[in-house]
């Protein structure tokens, strides 16, 4: 059986590129027979930035319902909140002893966000690579779906496990892989031209799975454009790029091509080619925004999900922490 791990930091509902980039992939590996996924809302993670607590509670069920609304089957992975295992933060604190502070410190994801947070240079922060490393080997994964800006962490994960089995001499920990089906990931653009769609970066430059019909509309008839071509099959500016990418995900391939051929002829009206994505999108996330909104309402039936995910993923957590701690000559009596 290959052990799969992922996670998502609470952040509410996810949106269209959280969805290609991470979810739908969940999706993909869980309906492998031989994979066993452990799915977790990484809550312990999202207290480097000192998340408030009134907001956490809603943001970790928006999350659960999110997972959910996109095609994950607790019946067939095991959903969590990372803060129900707390074997992942003994583990953490024994792989911090394996982690050194010159490699914490080069880190390119620690690296941006002391320029956006230098406020709040936290050890959480700092550390998050090793917490995520507890996170992954904790049930000894053997793949793990990440995007491009986590495969920096995975391989630091890949040197903790290595680092611990040479010092203990022990072939205990697997050196996970990076998983992606071996094709490229879907990356969604922004709405504001930029070339990933991120939270980040606004409210208006995402679209949440379970977007109003109206908001959406406003959100992609604001998106970024630019004066029109001016040559005929010129190379389209990234703005406009961006609204082809967002249509090849949800409109009929006539719809891009009447599109595509619009703008190769210097035909293009922007307004016609907006009301059309708008449209599209609309109807491509009903299905999301209907489960979802109807899930957060059920509470008792998510609370019943994560409590028999966390009793699963303890059993699994306990079995890995108490071995390590037998390796690690932590059994004095």
């Amino acid at each position: 059986m290959k052990i799969v791990v992922s996670g998502t930091r609470p952040t509410g509902i996810l949106h269209l590129g959280n969805y290609y980039g991470a979810v739908r992939n969940y999706v993909r590996l869980s309906k492998d027979s031989d994979v066993r996924g452990y799915f977790f809302i990484a809550d312990y993670h999202s207290f480097t930035t000192h998340i408030n607590p009134t907001e956490l509670p809603m943001l970790v069920r928006q999350t659960i319902c999110t997972y959910l609304a996109s095609g994950l089957d607790p019946e067939k992975v095991i959903i969590y909140v990372q803060s129900d295992v707390p074997q992942i933060a003994e583990l953490y604190l024994l792989l911090n002893m394996l982690a050194y502070k010159g490699e914490l410190e080069k880190v390119a994801t620690f690296k941006e966000k002391i320029k956006l947070h230098n406020e709040n240079i936290n050890a959480g922060l700092l550390t998050y690579p090793v917490l995520m490393a507890a996170d992954i080997l904790i049930h000894r994964a053997y793949m793990v779906p990440v995007g491009k800006d986590q495969e920096q962490h995975l391989e630091m994960t890949r040197d903790y496990a290595k680092r611990f089995n040479n010092r203990y001499d022990v072939d205990f920990f697997p050196e996970p892989i990076a998983y992606n089906f071996g094709e490229e990931l879907v990356k969604v653009p922004g709405l504001d031209g930029s070339t990933k769609m991120s939270k980040t970066g606004g409210e208006t430059n995402a679209i949440f799975l379970n977007e109003e019909p109206d908001m959406i509309r406003k959100k992609i008839m604001r998106a970024k454009t630019d004066s029109g071509p001016t040559e005929m099959n010129s190379k389209p500016s990234q703005e406009i790029q961006n609204l082809f990418e967002l249509m090849q995900i949800v409109s009929a391939e006539d719809v891009v091509s009447h599109y595509k051929n619009a703008w190769d002829t210097c035909t293009i009206r922007y307004g016609d080619m907006k009301k059309q994505l708008a449209e599209d999108m609309v109807n491509y996330l009903s299905p999301f925004r209907e489960k979802i909104n109807a899930l957060m309402q059920d509470t008792d039936y998510l609370g019943k999900i994560v409590r028999r995910g966390g009793e699963q993923a303890r059993e699994s957590a306990e079995k890995t922490v108490s071995e390590v701690r037998k390796i690690m000559g932590i059994n004095y009596f």
